[in-house]
């Protein structure tokens, strides 16, 4: 690369940190108050193979986006999504409203699969199927609550103690045994939900861990904890504090909190985290239209950053989900009339981005 391109580069790198920070704490704003056509492929020089942890990674990569599918409505602003295994089905949530969509295989649109207001339900966050085909479907604003995908049952309900002031309840992981560790951004804990709570059918949101003491100082009204994602072995938990940038590491077995070394860059505006079993880790940084890809350490102590792809056909990226073949991204567009700013645009075709070679 040459070094006019370096600067270059570097220019517009620094361009888009300070775009997300503002974007970010507009956005914290926005949903603290409780609130298309295929994209051109895109080309960029191919990355090599991932770097040793602790080495400075190349930030480019070979990626083609399409539209993988749309989602009917005009004010969708969709923000969780999870894939089905077993039936390939894809299950997308409106932040706007609660309606939850399920994509079938080989259709070019989703359906309505739950109806915005199902139960009592605000918004639609987290979104995640477990082992046994139920839909685990987050509300930011009272807390969980899990459907049978076959009939759209209401199976059980978990909501954050009455009396809880400040509260956002956002994403979710499932680990191996079943049992569900979610994050909540305005109090930067994590809740979980186990097997046997699941079986009782309701009940209180149990704090399982305060990571309040690891987070560094954050503006106030801001977000901290966003994404959240497990390792394969049930070991630990990996989860991001948009506003700060850092990624965190929760021990299952000892509850010990660590931040996660990062190398070659950070995770400001992150938003949606997917940890493949071979250590993998892509992420969504939403205010920058940007994914990222990390190698993490087989302790999950350490990560580096080995491409990067940021391509205003992202519009907004909120979360992602891999499935065979490519990674499934969804276009929130909220910074078009949405909670990013709700003055500002008129959003287009609201759509699911298929993103290869990533």
């Amino acid at each position: 690369m040459t070094q006019k391109k370096q600067k270059s580069t570097q220019k517009t790198t620094k361009k888009a940190t300070k775009r997300a920070g503002a974007l970010a704490l507009t956005l914290t704003a926005a949903l603290a108050l409780g609130a298309a056509a295929p994209a051109p492929a895109l080309a960029l020089t191919p990355a090599p193979a991932p770097a040793p942890i602790g080495a400075q990674a190349p930030s480019v990569s070979d990626a083609r986006i399409s539209t993988a599918f749309a989602l009917p409505g005009a004010k969708v602003y969709p923000e969780g999504i999870a894939a089905d295994p077993r039936t390939h089905a894809v299950y997308v949530g409106s932040y706007a409203d609660g309606t939850v969509y399920r994509a079938r295989p080989g259709r070019s649109e989703a359906e309505v699969f739950l109806p915005a207001g199902t139960d009592g339900r605000v918004t639609a966050n987290g979104l995640r199927v477990d082992a046994r085909g139920r839909l685990w479907v987050t509300d930011s604003t009272t807390g969980v609550a899990v459907y049978d995908t076959a009939t759209g049952s209401r199976l059980a309900h978990f909501e954050v103690a009455a009396g809880t002031s400040a509260r956002f309840v956002n994403d979710l992981t499932l680990t191996p045994d079943g049992t569900a560790y979610l994050t909540d951004s305005s109090r930067g804990v994590i809740y979980r939900v186990t097997p046997r709570q699941l079986a009782a059918g309701s009940g209180v949101l149990t704090e399982a861990y305060d990571l309040t003491p690891a987070l560094r100082p954050r503006p106030a009204g801001s977000f901290s904890l966003n994404g959240i994602t497990s390792d394969r072995a049930g070991r630990y938990l990996l989860t991001v504090d948009m506003t700060a940038g850092d990624l965190y590491r929760v021990d299952l077995r000892t509850g010990a909190v660590r931040r996660v070394a990062l190398t070659g860059g950070d995770l400001k505006a992150a938003d949606g985290l997917d940890l493949a079993p071979d250590g993998t880790l892509r992420v969504a940084h939403n205010a920058t239209n940007t994914l990222t890809r990390w190698h993490v350490g087989a302790d999950g102590t350490r990560a580096g950053l080995t491409r990067t792809i940021t391509d205003p056909s992202l519009q907004i990226p909120t979360t992602l989900a891999r499935v065979p073949g490519r990674t499934l991204v969804v276009r929130s567009q909220f910074d078009k009339g949405g909670p990013m700013d709700p003055g500002a645009g008129t959003p287009t075709t609201f759509t699911v981005a298929s993103v290869r070679g990533f």
